[in-house]
């Protein structure tokens, strides 16, 4: 049987958008042949769609070069965003006194399908520059953030999301193996917050508490980062998980609107 066409869906736009999306952290800057390249687009469509979105403002062209990149309409596509979404703007004064407690990175963040992504963060002085910029997607079993927050969620969902979620390896010592994952996730159901160590950069400790919701699951989450040189698990148990808890413990009641 024919599958029924979306008389709605534009597909110039959808190609546009496809053009946009292919910038990202190791492709900030690309030619159309890199970009037609990229996109599986013909040479043809792209040198329309990439002039189109240099005239309308959405890319930066390069008089010498000819080469695109993102321009700041991105930006202000981001403020809108950052206004619409209150759940930022509520957790924000949590966030703040979380990070002046503990002197350490605090992000905030949100369910992104399969992935979690930066929408708030408060970096300390040592923070690397991609740990303080917001919009970073990562795989949500790869993070305390999305871990804590599936472990939220039924327990047959639970079993079908690690089994069917992203994986990457980001160090040596990320966790690949699943049924590590599942226990991670289900120690986290149990005592309310999850805990990482070495998986997206070593000897960096992640710590998360759910943001619920009320219908008792959470899409977001209090994330923070610190030094396994400087912070033991004792340390973690005794002066930043209460704290942690705390904070998304204040922002759940303000994001019943939000959920």
């Amino acid at each position: 049987m024919k599958e029924k066409q979306n008389t709605l869906f534009v597909g110039s736009l959808a190609k546009g958008l496809k053009l946009l999306r292919a910038f990202d952290e190791t492709t900030t800057e690309m030619s159309l042949t890199d970009l037609a390249r990229r996109t599986g687009l013909d040479k043809s469509a792209t040198q329309r769609l990439a002039n189109t979105l240099h005239v309308e403002g959405m890319l930066d062209k390069d008089p010498e070069t000819k080469r695109f990149r993102p321009s700041h309409a991105w930006l202000e596509l981001a403020y809108a965003y950052f206004w619409s979404d209150p759940l930022v703007r509520q957790a924000m004064p949590q966030l703040i006194d979380l990070s002046q407690r503990l002197g350490s990175t605090v992000n905030l963040t949100e369910l992104s399908g399969d992935h979690i992504i930066y929408v708030s963060r408060l970096p300390n002085g040592i923070s690397q520059f991609s740990a303080t910029l917001v919009g970073r997607r990562l795989p949500a079993l790869n993070a305390s953030a999305g871990r804590v927050m599936i472990s939220t969620w039924p327990v047959e969902e639970r079993d079908r999301v690690v089994e069917s979620w992203p994986i990457h390896q980001f160090t040596p010592k990320t966790t690949i193996d699943r049924d590590v994952i599942r226990e991670g996730i289900e120690e986290a159901a149990q005592k309310g917050y999850a805990t990482t160590q070495n998986q997206m950069i070593l000897n960096q400790t992640g710590v998360a508490a759910p943001i619920i919701g009320p219908d008792g699951r959470a899409y977001a989450a209090v994330q923070c980062s610190v030094s396994s040189h400087h912070w033991g698990q004792d340390r973690i148990q005794e002066e930043l998980v209460p704290y942690i808890l705390d904070a998304a413990l204040a922002i759940a009641p303000q994001s019943r609107g939000v959920y």
